[in-house]
Parts: C-alpha cells; structure tokens; sequence
C-alpha cells in the first residue's frame, strides 16, 4: 500500500482548492490552446489535469497509487474531460510518451527523484514549453489565525519521522533553483492567485487526514483522537462551525 492508499478518498474533497481564477490566470499567462498538450506528474485525483483540461487539448495523468488514479478516473468521467491515465512513478515513465507544451507538478516534487526526474523533464518538455510547479496552501499569516494550532496539532500526533520527512518535502519544494541547478531549467515566472473561501470546521479537521504524515496509515488506532483534538484546538477561531480560510494558489514557471 502507497503512501497516499489511505487519503484518495478525502484529498480531493479536503485539500486547498486551486480556485477557477489560478487556471485562467496560468493558462493565459503561457497562452495554452486547443492544440495544447499537457502531463500531469503525480497527478493524484487529477486536481490540475482537470483544471487545466478547459484550456487545452490534450491531457495525460500519471501516479503510482491505483487509487489516486481511480479517484482522478471519476472526477474525469464526472466532468466528461477525457484523461489519460498512467500508473506509474514519473521517473519510470517510457521513452516513447512523447512531448508536452506544459508540464504540471502539483504536491509531488519532493517525492521524485532528482537525478532521474531532471532527464525525464529534458524529453517531455516540448521545444518553447514549459513546467508549472503548483501548490494550494493557507496564507501562513494573521489573516488565518488558526494556523499555528492546526499545524502544532498535526505535528504532536504525527511520527516524528514522518514529520521531519514532511519538513524536507516542504523546503525541496520551495527551493526550485537548486533542483533545477546543473540542468538547462531555470524559474522564469511565477504566478500568484489569492481567493478567500469557507470551510467548516470538521472538513479542516480532516483535512489532516490528507497528508502522509497524519493520514490513517501514519497515525492508525489514533486518527479519532487526532480529530477531536484537532476541531477543539479550532473551535475558538470560527463562528457557527465555519472558519473563513485565506488561500494562496501559485504556479512556479520554469523553462528551459
């Protein structure tokens, strides 16, 4: 069973969403069309093969957890997009899967290979292409005032191996420059999108459910008293069991 086996069902309902605005925003930005090809590299439930699918023609999904892509499977056959879907690590990905006008990676860089996913982006990146590192979060500011509880509370009931496993994950993923370092990628963008939305308590809580640090997987017979501790450390921050999240949603454009 992969990491993520235990969170497919909640990721796509839980996670920070990407808002409509983050898509038209990116796929302006790049001027995507309907001759467009994209490939989503650890695509999960298909968050932004799905997003994306509007502004172009051609998308490809791929991850190594069945039942990520069966998430993404239905998503796409709610939506009526027509996805491709490959199980697969990215890095294991066959010579003959073509190129690709962009190449999305959302909550996944830190899980790859460096070495092996630097020549896997070499071929699938077209000539005049480009990659889009995403990421979804809350604004690590006052305006979610919430957030240092809610983050202490995950760190207390996760492995304290995962969780540092989890840090690292967060600063591969910041520092772009020197994953790309050596390589004939550099960030050559990045575009930002702020949206405020709802969320009620209970979803926050689970929300943590959605990380492979607190998933069920990590932290089993606990995952009742983590949610419980969880929506009391929240409690104080909402009103009427909702609590308004700010986002930030942001693409990091790199280009050969």
């Amino acid at each position: 069973m992969g990491r993520f086996a235990t969170t497919a069902s909640l990721y796509e309902l839980l996670r920070p969403p990407y808002p409509p605005e983050f898509f038209r925003s990116v796929a302006q930005r790049l001027a995507l069309a309907e001759r467009s090809a994209l490939i989503d590299l650890g695509t999960g439930p298909g968050l932004l093969a799905l997003g994306f699918a509007p502004y172009v023609g051609r998308i490809v999904g791929v991850d190594p957890e069945p039942d990520m892509l069966d998430a993404a499977r239905r998503s796409a056959a709610r939506t009526g997009r027509d996805l491709r879907l490959i199980e697969s690590k990215a890095e294991m990905l066959p010579s003959d899967i073509g190129t690709f006008d962009l190449v999305t990676i959302g909550r996944a860089l830190h899980w790859m290979d460096r070495a092996p996913t630097l020549a896997l982006l070499e071929r699938l990146v077209a000539q005049d292409g480009a990659i889009a590192i995403c990421a979804s979060f809350s604004t690590p500011d006052n305006r979610n005032p919430w957030l240092d509880d809610y983050n202490a509370a995950r760190c207390n009931w996760s492995p304290a191996k995962l969780w540092e496993e989890a840090g690292r994950g967060e600063r591969t993923h910041r520092d772009l420059p020197a994953f790309f370092r050596g390589s004939t990628f550099q960030v050559a963008d990045v575009i930002k999108v702020e949206t405020r939305h709802e969320i009620s308590v209970r979803d926050l809580a689970r929300r943590v459910l959605t990380f492979s640090s607190s998933s069920p997987e990590a932290v089993g017979d606990n995952v009742e008293a983590m949610l419980r501790d969880v929506e009391k450390r929240l409690a104080p921050f909402s009103r009427d069991g909702v609590i308004t999240e700010t986002l930030l949603s942001v693409a990091e454009i790199v280009r050969p």
